[in-house]
């Protein structure tokens, strides 16, 4: 049992350790610098929301679903539609590999979250961003963020 609970603890370090996670006002900063700000017709307060909901702000994050496909990085982009894994068949739509997805260089899921949301759907595409974004007030998400 003692043994099993320190291996528990020691797993739980290594994946709080393994978690890259970004300062919201320097991805906000990031975005801008990216023309996110109204692409699309989606503020910056929509992109950090739906940063939140779907990683925590966390870049290197990756998510099995029940479907055995799995979602990458900071905007948690699928890899039955998106990339490409090697693990799962994939349309990879943005023709980038998925691993791409979860290094500190953003500018892969930026463009890959902009062939997205031109695309049917557009943010409605996540369904976090549906449920705790979508038809809100999101202003506060900036607040305290200079982005010049």
């Amino acid at each position: 049992m003692r043994r099993t609970l320190l291996l528990s603890l020691v797993v739980c370090l290594v994946n709080i350790h393994q978690a890259e996670i970004i300062d919201r006002c320097a991805l906000a900063k990031l975005l801008h610098q990216e023309d996110m700000d109204g692409f699309e017709g989606y503020s910056l307060s929509d992109w950090l929301c739906l940063a939140f909901v779907e990683s925590n702000f966390n870049i290197s994050k990756v998510n099995e679903n029940a479907d055995g496909s799995f979602d990458y990085g900071i905007f948690q982009i699928n890899s039955h539609y998106w990339c490409t894994d090697h693990q799962s068949h994939s349309e990879n739509i943005c023709h980038l590999e998925c691993q791409e997805l979860l290094g500190p260089n953003l500018l892969s899921t930026i463009r890959c979250a902009k062939i997205i949301v031109s695309g049917t759907g557009g943010m409605k595409n996540w369904a976090a961003w549906r449920m705790h974004c979508s038809d809100r007030p999101l202003s506060y998400w900036m607040t305290g963020c200079h982005l010049g």
